[in-house]
C-alpha cells in the first residue's frame, strides 16, 4: 500500500524527515507508479513502511538517488547499469565511488558511441534520399571449406546485432589468436531476435571456452566489398542480395562478413569488410 498525499499528520510521531510517497514523487519528479517499480527492483526502497497500514515513506535525502535514476532512464540507460551507478555513488567508501564513476564513464562512452552511430545513419539517409540506393561491384568466387572456431550470441533485437557481434569478437580475441581472421555469420532473414555468430578461421586455432571446432562450408559465393562503418553494412548487403535476385541465384545463408580492417586502428569510414553469400545454383 501507499500513503495518501494528505496523510502527513500521522508522521509527527515517527520522524519529521519522512515524506509520503505522493510528496516524495512530486519532489523527485517521478510518478508514484515509478517509485513502486523501483522499490520492487531494489533500486530505491522506502525509508520506512508503516507495519499497520503498509503505507510507504521516503526521506528527503533519497531525492538525490531518485533524480539520478530519472536522469539515467531519460537517457535509456538499462536498469542494471543504473544500479551500478547508484551503488556507492556519493558514499564514503572509496571503492564504491570508484565503481559508480566507472559505471558512469561506461554510460558516457555508450552514449557517445550511439550519438556517432546516429549521425552516420543520418548521413546515410541523406545520401539515399539524394542519390538513391548505393550499388556494389559483385563478383563470384570459389571458397574452400575452412576450419573455424565459432562463438554465438543472440541479439534481442536487430538493433542489438552490433553489440552481440562485439561480444563474440571479444570472446575470440581473449584467446589471443596469432593471426586473427574473423568472419561474422548472420541470418538472411531477421526475426524479433537475431542469432549472431563470429568465426575465427585459419590454422593452429586456439581453444575458446564454450566454442567447438567447425567447418565453414565452401562453394560458389557472390561477394562485394563494403567500405565504411559496420552499422552501414546493410546497404551493401542489400546491393548484394539484389544482384542475386536479378540473376536468379538462390542465396544460402548465413551472410558472411569477413573483417579485413582492424577497427582499433582504422577510422570507421575506412573500414573494409567483404560480404559473401553462398550460391545454391551457379549461372
Amino acid at each position: 500500500m501507499d500513503s495518501p498525499t494528505g496523510g502527513e499528520a500521522m508522521l509527527g510521531h515517527v520522524n519529521d524527515d519522512l515524506l509520503s510517497i505522493g510528496q516524495f514523487a512530486r519532489l523527485a519528479r517521478l510518478s508514484v507508479k515509478q517509485l513502486r517499480h523501483y522499490a520492487t527492483l531494489g533500486l530505491l526502497e522506502p525509508a520506512w513502511i508503516d507495519p499497520a497500514s503498509g503505507y510507504r515513506y521516503y526521506r528527503t535525502a533519497q531525492a538525490r538517488d531518485a533524480l539520478v535514476i530519472g536522469l539515467l532512464r531519460s537517457l535509456d540507460v538499462p536498469l542494471p547499469v543504473v544500479a551500478e551507478v547508484l551503488s556507492g555513488g556519493g558514499g564514503t567508501d572509496a571503492r564504491g565511488r570508484d565503481s559508480a564513476a566507472a559505471a558512469l564513464a561506461r554510460v558516457r562512452d555508450d552514449l557517445e558511441y550511439e550519438l556517432a552511430r546516429r549521425r552516420r545513419t543520418l548521413k546515410s539517409l541523406e545520401r539515399i534520399l539524394a542519390t538513391g540506393l548505393p550499388g556494389a561491384e559483385v563478383t563470384v568466387v570459389t571458397e574452400p571449406p575452412r576450419p573455424a572456431i565459432v562463438v554465438r550470441d543472440l541479439a534481442d533485437t536487430p538493433e542489438a546485432i552490433g553489440r552481440a557481434t562485439s561480444a563474440c569478437v571479444a570472446r575470440l580475441m581473449a584467446a589471443k589468436p596469432p593471426e586473427p581472421a574473423l568472419v561474422g555469420l548472420f541470418p538472411l532473414d531477421y526475426g524479433e531476435s537475431v542469432p549472431v555468430a563470429v568465426a575465427l578461421t585459419g590454422t593452429g586455432l586456439p581453444r575458446v571456452p564454450g566454442a567447438d571446432p567447425e567447418i565453414l562450408p565452401g562453394g560458389a559465393f557472390a561477394t562485394a566489398a563494403h567500405v565504411g562503418p559496420y552499422d552501414q553494412i546493410s546497404l551493401t548487403a542489400h546491393a548484394l542480395l539484389s544482384w542475386c535476385a536479378e540473376r536468379g541465384h538462390a542465396p544460402a545463408g548465413p551472410l558472411r562478413e569477413a573483417y579485413v580492417s582492424d577497427p582499433a586502428t582504422t577510422p570507421p569510414e575506412r573500414l573494409v569488410t567483404h560480404l559473401m553469400i553462398r550460391l545454391e545454383h551457379d549461372e
